[in-house]
């Protein structure tokens, strides 16, 4: 990147003109040293100057020498490499020995550029450097904690990572049942096998399990079931009290004397 020291005051400052570029692709195959100033003066080009010295004498068809011989604003070549860098330079000639430099262009196959000056150059740098600063503050806060009863520290993401793979997982300490418990989970289930007996059993771990024979109870005859019917009923017709009499009392009646 080429600098161009300013020198002049502010009122012979051109715009600033760094964001921007121009080309005319008609020209790139035949840019050379000896039209490269020609090609720099095309009327769409935004950094030529149209009241410079180089137009008068373009307009009255004289060579470049007499541009010493001349006052005002003026752009010479500076330096070339070709095919591919050109550098002009405008300045601010004074006298035929004094000129002021005001800004460099370089020329990159075909491509116009303006060069910044060293203070834009700075202010750019110094602009990138209090970023990158900021950029690191922020992110710094953003692993800041504080607790009115801890405090400050630091919580990284990274170290939260490490200390969770360090740590190995403790399992949960199951808490003993209660006595209560216990003898209420026997009693139920005691409960439920009287009610519902298992059907097969397995001796040892692995064998095949043996049905089990279920006993049941039988059943009395029906004629004993009818018998003890009939002794029932007689001994209830004996116990049953006798209602009361409708019948109210007799009536008391005087003896004659």
């Amino acid at each position: 990147m080429l600098l161009c020291d300013t020198m002049a005051s502010v009122d012979l400052r051109d715009n600033n003109l760094l964001g921007i570029s121009w080309v005319d692709s008609g020209w790139v195959p035949i840019l050379n040293p000896g039209n490269v100033l020609d090609y720099f003066s095309e009327r769409s080009n935004p950094f030529y100057d149209r009241t410079c010295n180089n137009e008068v004498v373009k307009m009255q068809r004289l060579t470049l020498e007499h541009l010493n011989q001349m006052v005002g604003v003026e752009y010479i070549l500076l330096h070339a490499q070709e095919p591919i860098l050109y550098i002009i330079r405008k300045q601010q000639r004074q006298s035929p020995t004094q000129v002021i430099p005001l800004s460099d262009y370089y020329i990159i196959a075909g491509v116009v550029y303006q060069a910044p000056d060293l203070g834009t150059v700075i202010g750019s740098r110094v602009l990138s450097a209090v970023h990158g600063v900021q950029s690191a503050f922020d992110e710094a806060m953003s692993y800041c904690r504080y607790h009115p009863s801890e405090g400050y520290w630091w919580h990284f993401k990274d170290q939260e990572e490490r200390d969770a793979k360090a740590k190995p997982k403790s399992k949960k300490k199951e808490e003993p049942s209660s006595l209560f418990q216990r003898q209420r989970v026997d009693t139920l289930l005691l409960d439920l096998r009287s009610k519902f007996p298992p059907t097969f059993y397995q001796p040892k771990a692995g064998e095949k399990p043996i049905p089990v024979e279920v006993k049941k109870e039988s059943e009395p005859p029906v004629e004993l079931v009818k018998q003890e019917e009939r002794e029932r009923e007689p001994a209830t017709k004996t116990s049953a009290p006798a209602p009361p009499s409708s019948k109210p009392p007799p009536e008391k009646r005087a003896r004659l004397q």
